[in-house]
């Protein structure tokens, strides 16, 4: 079996962060593991606390996983302090790592920088020239690129820019109401769009991180770049389509979607729709 390594945040309601990370790669046909950059406390409506780790930690996280089973991908999501970026960017180069996927997680949708900015100077000069693909959405492409992102050709003007400078392909993801539902590939001095369906689904907590991983776990199998992308995009439209929904906010997608079996059942009388007759009849 292949593997695969997520470097990222514990997200404490599952839906994204290591969670994600590992429910997709498993999904997806290889072995998960992890090192854990921080704990947050949070849920479907939001984050109310995060505790980092520290820079010697993540480093002996990283080093039991490489020294053991070293992974065939590494996917790295948020990543908040210069310290934290340092440790993984000296482990991933000492382990001389493949097929690594860069999340560069640095804007909220709302337009808010979740790390700071020596932090973002810190991750241009170290990580991401070491990644084979960054998966930017459109205003942390703002960020990478120094440009206004607003038409079609903004994207691809911007995803080149990306490419250019960090020398890796990039996929640069729609949404922020352009877009909304096809990816942009970069790479090698072309480009091509990944055209994908809306779903109207609001909970979408976690796509960046399933994508992301889905994409490690398909380079990981050893598809190529295009390849990877298609398949993994593939999977985030059925999960966002399995239309699940827990939580008061905007929540998680079912990860699970495909994994049927003996032991995916429910047990007899948990079906809702069973549940619902059998009060009606009074039973």
């Amino acid at each position: 079996m292949r593997t695969a390594l997520t470097i990222a945040g514990s997200d404490s309601s599952g839906g994204a962060g290591i969670q994600a990370d590992i429910k997709t790669m498993t999904a997806n046909g290889v072995f998960a593991m992890s090192a854990v950059t921080a704990l947050t406390a949070q849920n479907t409506t939001g984050v109310t606390g995060i505790m980092e780790v520290s820079p010697e930690f993540l480093k002996e996280q990283i080093d039991c996983v490489f020294t053991d089973i070293r992974p065939d991908a590494v996917k790295i999501g948020m990543v908040s302090s210069s310290g934290l970026i340092c440790a993984i960017a000296d482990k991933l180069a000492g382990y001389q790592a493949k097929n690594i996927v860069v999340d560069p997680v640095m804007v909220a949708t709302s337009g808010s920088k979740l790390i700071s900015d020596d932090a973002i100077d810190t991750l241009k000069e170290r990580l991401l020239p070491m990644a084979d693909i960054l998966t930017p959405n459109i205003p942390e492409a703002e960020v990478l690129a120094e440009m206004s992102v607003k038409t079609e050709d903004d994207m691809i003007k911007a995803a080149e820019k990306i490419s250019r400078t960090y020398r890796c392909a990039v996929l640069l993801k729609g949404g922020h109401q352009l877009n909304d539902a096809n990816d942009l590939l970069y790479r090698e001095g072309g480009y091509r769009w990944f055209y994908g369906r809306r779903i109207d689904n609001p909970n979408t907590h976690g796509t960046g991180c399933t994508l992301s991983s889905a994409i490690a776990s398909n380079l990981a199998k050893g598809f190529d770049m295009d390849t990877s992308v298609e398949r993994a995009k593939m999977y985030i439209s059925g999960a966002l389509a399995a239309m699940l929904d827990l939580g008061k906010g905007s929540g998680p997608m079912n990860h699970a979607f495909d994994i049927a079996g003996e032991y995916a059942k429910e047990a007899d009388g948990m079906n809702p729709d069973n549940a619902e007759t059998a009060e009606k009849e009074g039973c």
